[in-house]
């Protein structure tokens, strides 16, 4: 059974930092491209960023570019997103998930199969 459990998030003040983290089991972590989305209320979820299986290739939304930060830890089964000068407008909730996609990249939250429960953050002025 797949299970992604995230950790991290919470209030903060603009201009903070946070660190979002993603721990995989029940698959082969080093084989499954891993991703960020983002859902503020009454939007739909969107693309954050996405990390190759090795780590090797990283994408990110062109929105988030410089201050959002992918990273993965293979040894650990754990994904990492490092959100630095938060703004209000990054209030969301934030979700991991996971799938194989070859070299494929999706920003379409449809066609990732397994996700993380969520976590909120919440930016405040």
């Amino acid at each position: 059974q797949v299970q992604l459990v995230q950790s991290g998030g919470g209030p903060v003040q603009a201009g903070g930092s946070l660190r979002l983290s993603c721990a995989a089991s029940g698959l082969t972590f080093s084989t499954y491209v891993m991703g960020w989305f983002r859902q503020a209320p009454g939007r739909e979820r969107e693309f954050v960023a996405a990390v190759s299986s090795s780590g090797g290739r990283l994408v990110y939304a062109d929105s988030v570019k410089g201050q959002f930060t992918i990273s993965r830890d293979n040894a650990k089964n754990t994904v990492y997103l490092q959100i630095n000068s938060l703004k209000p407008e990054d209030t969301a909730v934030y979700y991991c998930a996971a799938d194989r996609f070859g070299g494929r990249f999706p920003q379409n939250a449809i066609e990732w199969h397994y996700w993380g429960q969520g976590t909120q953050v919440t930016v405040s002025s």
